[in-house]
């Protein structure tokens, strides 16, 4: 007996391929040995009111899973959705680069203190971008402050207080408002993720400062009335 079924998708086909361990081929003909794959279970199931197919194999032949949400709303599925995919691409960057660093905008707060204290020794004009720089890392902790309901203003000063007295893994706690070492917890932000997040976004602001013409767009209307007087005839 054979099974045949349509998968429209090259990328669920692809992953069906690497779950049974199997060769997609683009032409008929009689298969090889080594192009053939192996599928301890394969059954139809209804999820949902859907018609699924479920792939059931052991561990040792293949290391592809499915989740499957459900929920009363497409709202909540999506956040649901969003919460999985960012565990799994932060536990992903995990395997790259384990290296952590303190959250809750601890990071963002010290790179803006040695950032501000170095501009302030420079003279010229220079000490006020380095300046501006580094109150663009202000940012982090600022958000985390408004969109917990907190006080930003006082929430970034008691950090910047508690980093001066050399507590550097203090950031915003979003229950109390008050700075604290969010790594006692168990919570911390990738190193990955916040240095190509400064990398890139220092780029984009290098380039856009590197424009060095601007176009200046004509107001929009028809041509001008000739100036002088003239004849209503």
């Amino acid at each position: 007996r054979s099974t045949m079924i349509r998968i429209p998708s090259k990328f669920e086909l692809l992953r069906f391929c690497r779950a049974t361990n199997s060769t997609s081929r683009s032409t008929m003909g009689a298969p090889s040995a080594d192009e053939l794959g192996f599928a301890k279970s394969l059954t139809v199931k209804e999820i949902g009111g859907t018609n699924c197919i479920v792939l059931q194999q052991d561990a040792s032949l293949g290391s592809i899973s499915t989740i499957v949400l459900r929920g009363s709303t497409d709202g909540f599925l999506d956040d649901v959705e969003r919460a999985i995919n960012d565990g799994i691409n932060t536990y992903k960057a995990l395997g790259r680069d384990s290296r952590t660093l303190p959250a809750g905008g601890a990071t963002e707060i010290e790179i803006a203190r040695r950032v501000a204290e170095f501009g302030r020794k420079q003279t010229g004009l220079e000490q006020y971008a380095i300046i501006k720089y580094a109150e663009a890392f202000e940012v982090v902790p600022r958000t985390l402050a408004e969109n917990s309901g907190l006080n930003a203003t006082n929430a970034v000063s008691a950090l910047y207080t508690a980093h001066a007295n050399g507590q550097t893994n203090m950031g915003v706690s979003i229950e109390s408002g008050e700075p604290q070492d969010l790594s006692e917890e168990g919570i911390m932000d990738l190193y990955g993720t916040k240095w190509w997040a400064i990398k890139l976004a220092t780029e984009a602001v290098c380039t856009v400062l590197k424009v060095d013409q601007i176009i200046m767009a004509k107001q929009a209307g028809g041509p001008k009335p000739r100036s002088g007087q003239m004849d209503d005839d």
